[in-house]
């Protein structure tokens, strides 16, 4: 779908757009440390130039990727490299600040953490390895005796535990956030959209349509005795109810269309590129299946009716909520006459309802 699309994009960019924003305080962090460090615990001359050589690489790196070209492109990719540098920089900060003694080692937990937090499992194991081969490269840069190496491999299991602990919790994180993203679109009985989601992508259907020109149709249903079967069954019953009905819907529209429950026993649905001709049999299919087919509650069989209306863009509006509006009159309509049919909105559409003339089984 294209407007689903659209809509994760966006959500996608602002995630890492956020990202972006740590990553950059990041670089200026450690530009500060290592000048502090220069400032408080002079090193010889070549050694100080060459630090101050890569703090300038790193701040103009930094200029560029945030307020420069690379500045708007947003992405996994981006935060890669970022992580990619910050790790050189400290690796070579390091080399002349003491090698594995330099008190700028444990900043590659923090490069380790990012990735965990950013990249996913793959790519944090990928620079948990850069970081140990970082660390034997600059323990070996001295040879010393083997003793010397023994006491201090230990200090490579740190990179390998934050790395998988950071990997695991990021995992359990991501689950979180889907979690809790899925239950801010989606309605807690039917598993299908709520209001606001179904506005955000029908929103998006509705500039894509006056853009190229398309119509879009919208059907408003509601179940026409649903308060009968809470006094009679239960309100466990009238759950049931609306789970059936939002399961019929969903069988009988496409990937495409919008359908969402707009509040107690009433759903809405935005046919995308379709006039109301085009749709009529889909909705007529919906409300005629739904009275052939009973659903069980507790041994008990129990049947319910649908009234449905439609109307669409621009034939009977200009904008999205008009067209629901008109919808929604359409649907009252089959309501009061006589329930179990469709109508289509017009201006004579009082004598224009399709569907039988019945009243809906108590």
């Amino acid at each position: 779908m294209e407007e689903v699309e659209v809509e994760i994009n966006q959500s996608f960019q602002q995630r890492y757009k956020g990202y972006d924003r740590i990553m950059g305080n990041i670089s200026w962090l450690l530009i500060a440390l290592v000048t502090l460090d220069m400032k408080l615990s002079p090193t010889d001359g070549s050694s100080m130039a060459f630090i101050a050589v890569f703090c300038i690489i790193l701040f103009i790196y930094n200029l560029n990727a945030r307020y420069g070209i690379l500045s708007a492109r947003y992405g996994a990719l981006k935060i890669f490299v970022d992580l990619m540098v910050f790790l050189a920089f400290i690796v070579a900060v390091c080399w002349y600040t003491g090698k594995i003694t330099s008190p700028f080692m444990s900043l590659i937990y923090l490069v380790l953490m990012s990735a965990a937090l950013t990249q996913g499992r793959r790519v944090t194991y990928f620079m948990a390895a850069l970081a140990i081969s970082s660390y034997i490269l600059l323990a070996s840069a001295d040879f010393r005796g083997i003793n010397y190496y023994l006491t201090h491999i230990i200090e490579i299991f740190p990179f390998m535990l934050i790395a998988h602990l950071g990997a695991m919790l990021a995992g359990e994180s991501e689950t979180a956030r889907c979690e809790v993203e899925r239950l801010s679109q989606t309605d807690d009985v039917t598993g299908i959209n709520n209001m606001r989601n179904f506005f955000l992508l029908a929103d998006i259907q509705e500039k894509l349509s006056k853009r190229y020109d398309r119509p879009f149709t919208l059907c408003m249903i509601d179940a026409d005795n649903l308060k009968k079967i809470n006094d009679k069954h239960g309100h466990f019953a009238g759950t049931k109810l609306i789970q059936e009905v939002a399961a019929m819907i969903t069988s009988n529209v496409r990937s495409t269309d919008i359908c969402a429950r707009y509040g107690g026993d009433e759903f809405v649905i935005m046919f995308s590129e379709a006039d109301k001709q085009d749709i009529t049999t889909a909705v007529e299919r919906i409300v005629a299946g739904m009275a052939a087919t009973p659903f069980d509650f507790d041994g008990t069989s129990i049947t319910t009716t649908l009234s449905a209306g439609i109307a669409s863009y621009p034939a009977d509006g200009g904008d999205l909520r008009t067209v629901m509006a008109q919808a929604d009159e359409a649907m009252y309509v089959s309501k009061r006459s006589g329930k179990n049919r469709l109508t289509v909105f017009s201006e004579n559409m009082y004598g224009e309802s399709f569907g039988k003339h019945e009243e809906p089984q108590r």
